[in-house]
């Protein structure tokens, strides 16, 4: 992030707008207005993090801000000022692990296409942090915001259970 992030120049309206992403500080010059989404793939290079609907309805752009899912096609950055936002290139916390919901994705065949996963697996993640062992309908309700075209959601359901049984493996040991 360093790289990406510092120096900063300060735009011509003098916005900068610091906050923390993926765990380190950040400090972008861009206008309050600017969507979140287009400062995370095109200013920071980011891509993870999809562009669907830009409505805010299919959840392919689902970020964490302070732990919560968003949209970030909906978040301006004057709204992440001083916050935490964990993109799916942050949510396991280091660029060489996988977290429990990525590794169960791979295990579960949780994706086709792949292109709802990043903001399946963040809202699942959000989920699990909340409700370590939560129903089908809590998933269900959790994934709401999640729209995918390609699997019918089996796979996706199966991926959260087995997401929901690591960290319980985990927690029985560690």
């Amino acid at each position: 992030m360093i790289g990406r992030t510092h120096p900063v120049p300060v735009q011509a309206d003098g916005s900068v707008i610091a906050f923390t992403l993926n765990g380190e500080p950040a400090a972008v010059p861009v206008p309050p207005t600017r969507r979140l989404i287009d400062v995370l793939r095109q200013d920071l290079l980011l891509t993870g993090t999809k562009i669907g609907c830009e409505i805010g309805r299919c959840g392919a752009c689902m970020v964490l801000v302070d732990g919560k899912p968003v949209n970030a096609c909906l978040t301006m950055m004057y709204q992440i000022e001083g916050r935490r936002v964990t993109t799916i290139e942050g949510i396991a916390g280091s660029p060489d692990a996988l977290h429990a919901v990525q590794r169960a994705f791979l295990e579960e065949g949780g994706f086709q296409c792949g292109y709802c996963t990043p903001g399946m697996i963040v809202s699942a993640a959000a989920l699990l942090a909340e409700r370590p062992d939560p129903t089908d309908g809590e998933i269900i309700e959790a994934l709401s915001g999640n729209l995918c075209r390609c699997t019918g959601y089996g796979g996706i359901l199966r991926a959260v259970r087995r997401a929901a049984a690591i960290g319980r493996e985990a927690g029985a040991h560690g």
